[in-house]
Parts: C-alpha cells; sequence; structure tokens
C-alpha cells in the first residue's frame, strides 16, 4: 500500500472551519432558545427545551472544536509528475489519484471566511467529478493550480 500522501492543508484551517461550523450553529442555537419562549405559548414542559440546549451543547462541541482539527489531520495532498494524490475523511478515510491526464481544469476559490485567513479552496475537475484540497495558503493554492495546469497539458507530440 503506497504511504499517505506529505503535504498538509493551512493550519488556519481549523479556524476557518471552526468559524464556519460556530456560524452554521447559530440556527439550532436560535430556535432552541425561542424553544424557553415558546414555552409560555404552548402548554409543553421546559424538559423538551433543556434537552435541545443539552444536545446542542454536545453537538457544538463536537461541530465547533473537535472535528475542525480531526479534520485537518487527514487531509493530506501530494503533486506527483504523472498524478495528484488526495487524502481526506474522518470515520472513513479516502485516497485518491487523480490522473493528469485525465484534468481539464484547475480553479482556485475563496470565500469570505477563507479570505479572512489568506486562504483558498484548489478545485481540479476531469470529465467525471471534482477534487478539491481546501485551505491551502493563498500564495500556494495559486502555484500549485499553475503547476498541476502545467503538468496536465498534452503536447502534440504526446497525442
Amino acid at each position: 500500500m503506497r504511504e499517505a500522501p506529505k503535504n498538509r492543508i493551512a493550519k488556519d484551517a481549523i479556524k476557518a472551519w471552526r468559524l464556519s461550523a460556530a456560524l452554521a450553529m447559530l440556527v439550532p442555537w436560535v430556535l432552541a432558545i425561542a424553544s424557553f419562549f415558546l414555552v409560555h405559548f404552548v402548554e409543553v414542559t421546559y424538559w423538551y427545551s433543556i434537552s435541545a440546549v443539552g444536545l446542542l451543547i454536545v453537538i457544538t462541541y463536537l461541530v465547533v472544536v473537535f472535528v475542525p482539527k480531526i479534520r485537518w489531520r487527514r487531509w493530506r495532498y501530494e503533486l506527483f509528475e504523472q498524478e495528484i494524490y488526495i487524502q481526506h475523511g474522518i470515520l472513513v478515510v479516502s485516497r485518491t489519484l487523480v490522473p493528469m491526464i485525465r484534468v481539464q481544469h484547475v480553479d482556485t476559490k475563496q470565500g469570505p471566511i477563507l479570505k479572512r485567513y489568506r486562504l483558498s479552496n484548489l478545485t481540479i475537475s476531469t470529465a467525471a467529478t471534482v477534487h478539491e484540497i481546501p485551505a491551502l495558503p493563498e500564495k500556494e493554492a495559486a502555484d500549485l493550480r499553475d503547476q498541476i495546469s502545467e503538468l496536465a497539458r498534452v503536447d502534440e507530440d504526446d497525442v
């Protein structure tokens, strides 16, 4: 079996993923808090609301604190002349080889949270699917994009 890829994504990915998860958890928290006010209008005990908050505390800890760190540890990639090797996953670790000859185009994407931490996602498109390497430093993502683009080109002599 092949060794794991050597390159890691940026450590700031943990912060970006935590911020993103915290923002996503705002809606369930608002609903849980609203359930305490709803108890006054509907004849239901406070235990439903208390249970919801208890469950949300556990879920928030897992999603905001625990998962991003594990996710960062598992994300790795390596670029070879003939292929791109990507590893990711938390419970099920997926290792993917993307042949350079199958690469159609390479993009970098950056939303507001990634921009705050100066990170970009690199997407590699093939005819079948799109592969992503998340949270790379902006410069590294741009350099990797250009490098993959160069390696994916096929000379007329090679055809």
